[in-house]
């Protein structure tokens, strides 16, 4: 229970500092409006809304569109897609920054670091719309230049987008080329906070740097390693919602089609709004419940989580 005394000293310090509330203002506001009061709508999944009647005035219905989901001959194909994809793209692409991050940090000459964090970081700043353009241009079966080195080096061309066996590859490699040296920032500051003492002691004791990675380094970094596998397994149902649909045709539907993609087309194409909302809920809850076990379990394996 806060007593009078603390309430009163928690006010002077607020009065006193209500200058840096001024600037928290603007960022709590859009949290506020963007975040937390559009979750207001949420309860149009347990309705059938009616925009003439709007969202107070529409019937409830309970869970209605959440079993017709479950019982849609379209859930476990979505399901499968998109778990597929997320793992996939999860277990190719998380470890892959940290061994940049390692390269970098063990590069002596200068320029050349320099040059591989401009070249590494540069795609990430290529939009999603220009990046599936690019790779329409190169995948292309006609005239796409990987295809031009395959068959030159005796292979066949490929209908890279067309063929749904090559549908995830191409999204999940695609995604480590733009996203692996913005995803290596943080580990390369993490790094940087290693005391070069421990480093200088490791090597008057004849360690090389693959151990001193091994016993330095990855302790070091251990924590942050952890604490952005934690969120990215809360995101594991979401894949890329923009990218996937811009990548996805007819030819490779089996296997692009994904919860996003279908909340999209049943609730904006088709106007089914409670129907879309209960299934996007229903990917929210199972993406909460992923984040909350997998945080108990690395708090009780690692000691680190994020709360």
């Amino acid at each position: 229970m806060i007593s009078k005394a603390q309430r009163k000293q928690t006010w002077l310090l607020m009065k006193r500092n209500y200058i840096l509330y001024l600037f928290l203002l603007p960022a709590l506001l859009y949290i506020i409006i963007f975040n937390y009061w559009p979750m207001y709508g949420i309860q149009i999944a347990f309705k059938d809304y009616l925009p003439y009647e709007g969202i107070a005035g529409s019937p409830w219905v309970g869970l209605k569109h959440f079993t017709k989901f479950f019982n849609s001959i379209m859930f476990w194909d979505l399901l499968k897609n998109t778990l597929s994809i997320s793992i996939y793209s999860l277990v190719a692409s998380f470890p892959i920054p940290i061994l940049l991050a390692f390269m970098i940090n063990y590069t002596k000459n200068e320029k050349l670091k320099k040059l591989t964090q401009t070249i590494t970081y540069a795609p990430h700043f290529i939009s999603t719309v220009v990046l599936v353009g690019m790779l329409s241009i190169f995948l292309s079966p006609r005239t796409g230049f990987i295809n031009t080195i395959l068959e030159a080096l005796g292979g066949e061309r490929i209908f890279f987008l067309g063929q749904k066996e090559w549908f995830r590859h191409v999204y999940v490699w695609s995604g480590i080329w733009q996203g692996t040296g913005w995803a290596s920032i943080i580990y390369i500051a993490a790094l940087s906070g290693v005391s070069p003492e421990l480093h200088e002691a490791a090597i008057i004791d004849g360690a090389s740097k693959l151990q001193r990675i091994r016993h330095i380094d990855f302790p070091a970094i251990l924590p942050t390693i952890t604490i952005l596998l934690i969120l990215n397994m809360g995101q594991v149902m979401n894949v890329g919602f923009e990218k996937v649909l811009l990548m996805q045709n007819d030819l490779n539907l089996e296997v692009s089609e994904i919860i996003s993609t279908y909340t999209y087309k049943m609730g904006l194409v088709n106007a089914q709004y409670s129907y879309s909302t209960a299934v996007g809920l229903f990917n929210n809850i199972i993406n909460f419940c992923i984040l909350i076990g997998v945080n108990r379990v690395a708090k009780k394996v690692s000691g680190t989580s994020l709360w």
